[in-house]
């Protein structure tokens, strides 16, 4: 698990952010970080960046292409024998596509374990703009997608000997489909976590109950979802996860609206109950797609709130099951 890191890069200074968190978890894996650089095909919209000429001479579109090849491949090189990744094998790809999906695929051909990406970066013909091929990605790629924050904000660090531990809170809702984002992020977070100890928050959005409803039926559904969590931490604890260097605690909150709800949790520690006082997290973990359990659904549109509202680092896991 782990073993291979897939690191998109535009060439901005917000996209290589994802070069420490992805040093970290290589150093801690002895790992492999693939570094990737989609470069653009010439459209007809290329005429607005280069000049009309291009439009009308397909050997100067094609000179363009080549050109930007070299210059990407001269960029990766660099990045590859800075210090930040110094005694970690990296394997370089210059792709000329599509973003979103040659960052896709690439992941698939380079069988990579995760990808790690920056949510915003530069845009135009040179460049691919990371705020919308990180939605893209998030929501159909085969492995899990840890998204940055574009600003200073990140937690990580490439340092293996960091004081800081991490804690992710994972959203649940009851079904196996929103189960698949857990041992990713028990991954992630151990390696994140480095010599210290990580901290999994399993977290629940329980159904608060309209005014009408009586308070026996809002205290039976909390008490619903206590029990799948504990149950959950114990299923954890007896298994390849609890050999981790992991805390496994729980929380639940209630919620009409459960994007804001577990941002809250995540960024403030804003809950209704939780097995143990945290302040707030480092990441928030959650699946795509789930249904079922305490009338919630993690669906796509809840994970892209989240992912367009939180300041947090995000971990998107699409279950297999799922199309």
């Amino acid at each position: 698990m782990l073993k291979r890191t897939l690191v998109p890069l535009d060439g901005s200074p917000l996209a290589e952010k994802a070069l420490r968190v992805a040093a970290r978890i290589a150093r801690a894996t002895n790992g492999t970080i693939v570094l990737l650089r989609v470069i653009g095909v010439p459209t007809t919209y290329t005429p607005y960046v280069y000049g009309a000429d291009m439009a009308q001479n397909p050997q100067l579109a094609q000179d363009m292409i080549y050109l930007e090849q070299d210059t990407a491949e001269q960029y990766l090189k660099e990045i590859a024998s800075a210090d930040l990744l110094a005694g970690i094998q990296v394997d370089t790809t210059v792709i000329a596509g599509s973003a979103g999906i040659t960052i896709v695929d690439t992941a698939e051909e380079e069988a990579a374990d995760v990808i790690v990406m920056g949510s915003h970066g530069e845009t135009g013909f040179k460049r691919f703009a990371l705020g919308s091929e990180a939605q893209y990605v998030s929501r159909h790629s085969s492995i899990p997608v840890l998204v940055l924050r574009g600003d200073d904000s990140v937690p990580f660090s490439s340092s293996t000997d960091s004081s800081h531990s991490i804690t992710a809170l994972v959203a649940l809702d009851g079904s196996e489909l929103a189960e698949a984002v857990i041992e990713p992020a028990a991954y992630i977070v151990a390696a994140l976590a480095g010599a210290n100890k990580g901290t999994l928050l399993l977290s629940t959005v329980a159904n608060k109950q309209a005014e009408s409803i009586k308070r026996g039926s809002q205290e039976f559904m909390r008490d619903d979802a206590k029990k799948y969590l504990t149950a959950m931490v114990d299923r954890l604890l007896g298994s390849e996860v609890g050999k981790l260097n992991l805390t496994i605690g729980w929380t639940i909150e209630e919620s009409k609206d459960v994007a804001n709800t577990l941002i809250e949790a995540a960024e403030d520690g804003k809950v209704v109950e939780s097995s143990q006082e945290f302040s707030g997290c480092d990441l928030i973990a959650i699946a795509t797609h789930g249904r079922g359990g305490f009338k919630r659904l993690m669906a796509g549109s809840v994970t892209e709130s989240i992912l367009g509202a939180t300041r947090l680092p995000m971990l998107i896991v699409r279950p297999k099951n799922v199309k």
